[in-house]
């Protein structure tokens, strides 16, 4: 054993030490392993990202009402009776009080705005009315500049992204949403999260400005169960479920968001998946190609070393490991790329109500470990076959090219 491995690293010496002579022909399947590396990194940092400011939005301490049979915002409409019913109601409804003998609630309702961005073109944004107790709800959102809106004036706080994004949203500035100019009172930040892509304002002063009077389209609600949140949300829907009207449903803010992160982690896998992997064949047909041509390059040698009493396997792994190591180099070089393009890069992609919603890609080590792992599997499967390739070559091709 210990003699086969003399010889497999023996072999391994002379193939790399070859590499010089196939310099443009390995590159290229660097570069080809490289570069499925990075589309599917890519499209993973894509994902991740998402994910990632979808769940960040999302509290389990929290849950939203929704109504209409619907189990997202879009859609959705509570009645006024009910609200009042349920804050009338008397006993445990799973609510946390607000310390002013009422329920911690905000009605909200989501309108989409048109803004037009600096390159001339026009963005759908989310303009987010609520209530004055709704930015509290919102336990990972802090003001970054200037204050809250003023309940029942026409003042707006940005998510920081927009504000980044889009010019005109200065603390202090006055903005055109619809037909009414509204000022920004100031900024707010939440670690990354969905929020960031939302415009808030007084819900009254939203209702009005857009005609949409006593519409609610949802109802946030901080659960009175400490560490027992889900003893809260079952008590919140025993009762939802005893009021009369239109049925209510009460669901997680966590989990609202995983599901509607889930629909477009899903969608993004969808399309990556299938382009990595049709680039993947073709890159595994240029491996097959190089170490074809790594094995006629090195006919000569190969068949001397077997003469010289080197086995089969010594030759086959040898072979096989070269190409390896190609597509190891190539999935570091397309690893290192993902990482320097992609990772904090700022996308944007339509959440609900058709509006803009703005995240960063993240590539994750499990991103990497995907994507690198694919690049791994390049090699391994281009090399098998010109590595027994190598096992097969007749001895006398080394006395025949020696003339």
């Amino acid at each position: 054993m210990s003699s086969t491995l003399k010889q497999i690293f023996l072999m391994i010496r002379v193939n790399l030490g070859s590499l010089p002579r196939r310099l443009a022909i390995s590159l290229s399947m660097v570069l080809s392993v490289a570069l499925v590396v990075a589309v599917l990194a890519g499209f993973l940092a894509m994902a991740r990202g998402f994910e990632a400011a979808l769940a960040g939005a999302g509290s389990p301490d929290v849950a939203v009402i929704l109504g209409g049979g619907t189990n997202q915002e879009t859609g959705s409409d509570v009645p006024a009776e009910a609200i009042r019913t349920l804050a009338a109601v008397s006993g445990d409804t799973g609510i946390a009080g607000d310390g002013a003998g009422g329920l911690m609630l905000s009605r909200e309702t989501v309108v989409p705005v048109d803004i037009r961005a600096s390159d001339g073109a026009d963005q759908t944004l989310s303009l987010r009315g609520m209530d004055v107790a709704g930015p509290g709800l919102r336990e990972r959102a802090r003001l970054s500049e200037g204050r809250l809106f003023s309940p029942g004036a026409r003042e707006i706080v940005v998510g920081a992204r927009i504000a980044q994004t889009f010019s005109g949203f200065a603390v202090g500035e006055t903005v055109r949403l619809g037909a009414v100019d509204w000022r920004v009172a100031g900024h707010f930040t939440s670690v990354g999260s969905a929020f960031e892509s939302e415009i808030w304002a007084d819900l009254e002063a939203v209702q009005s400005a857009f005609d949409r009077l006593g519409q609610v389209q949802s109802l946030r609600v901080r659960l009175d169960g400490g560490n027992d949140a889900a003893s809260a949300l079952a008590t919140l829907r025993a009762r939802l479920s005893g009021l009369s009207g239109p049925p209510l449903s009460a669901v997680s803010e966590a989990d609202l968001y995983a599901a509607q992160a889930e629909r477009i982690e899903s969608l993004i896998r969808l399309f990556g998946w299938p382009i990595a992997l049709l680039m993947a064949v073709g890159a595994t047909a240029g491996a097959l190609n190089t170490m074809m041509s790594s094995v006629s390059d090195r006919t000569v040698e190969i068949a001397t070393l077997r003469l010289l009493g080197f086995g089969r396997l010594p030759a086959f792994a040898a072979t096989w490991i070269e190409a390896v190591l190609l597509s190891v180099a190539g999935a570091a070089f397309g690893i290192l790329a993902s990482r320097l393009a992609f990772d904090g890069w700022q996308a944007s992609t339509m959440g609900a109500n058709n509006t803009k919603m703005a995240f960063q890609l993240d590539v994750t080590p499990d991103v990497i470990l995907t994507a690198g792992l694919l690049g791994l599997a390049i090699g391994i499967i281009g090399g098998a076959l010109p590595a027994l390739a190598a096992t097969r070559l007749p001895l006398r091709a080394a006395l025949q090219a020696r003339g």
